[in-house]
């Protein structure tokens, strides 16, 4: 009997730029594809549709960054609203995963392959997002129930419903 085909990417969204992964059809191997500049939103869209287009996946896994308390700060909430967009603009749903320290797991990772993190700034973001999609493949750190976000005139709250 086959088993179903998994197809996801997975982004670490960032101020400056937003690592892309993606895995083999079998769920088994996460890879970082790409690194998208945040030129402009229309910019970072474009680049998100290619990928989508190539690749197929049925969902985007989005690193959630909670602080290391478990809280949930500014960061959050822009990478839930980038989030938003991007599921939006691609016609994809989002499951989030908690990706604190992930980051501080590539940078090891691109020390151990003796490269300097500050001249690999691109491949931390994508490694980043494999280490992320990984994580969702195992079952391990996602968030449960579904991130809400409500934005009113000045902020935006986000809350995490266990519905």
């Amino acid at each position: 009997m086959n088993s179903p085909r998994i197809s996801a990417i997975a982004l670490d969204i960032g101020k400056k730029r937003i690592g892309v992964a993606g895995c083999d059809g079998l769920g088994l191997a996460a890879t970082g594809l790409v690194t998208i500049d945040r030129k402009s939103i229309d910019y970072v869209i474009q680049e998100l549709i290619d990928i989508v287009r190539d690749r197929k996946p049925t969902v985007l896994v989005v690193g959630f960054p909670f602080n290391m308390d478990g809280s949930v700060g500014p960061q959050a909430k822009q990478t839930v609203r980038m989030a938003n967009i991007l599921s939006k603009a691609v016609g994809l749903p989002v499951e989030y995963v908690d990706e604190r320290l992930s980051s501080i797991e590539a940078e090891d990772l691109i020390k151990a392959e003796n490269l300097s993190p500050s001249q690999n700034k691109g491949l931390i973001d994508r490694k980043a997002a494999a280490l992320i999609l990984e994580r969702w493949l195992a079952g391990d750190d996602r968030v449960d129930g579904k991130i809400l976000v409500l934005e009113n005139v000045s902020k935006t709250v986000v809350s995490i419903d266990p519905n």
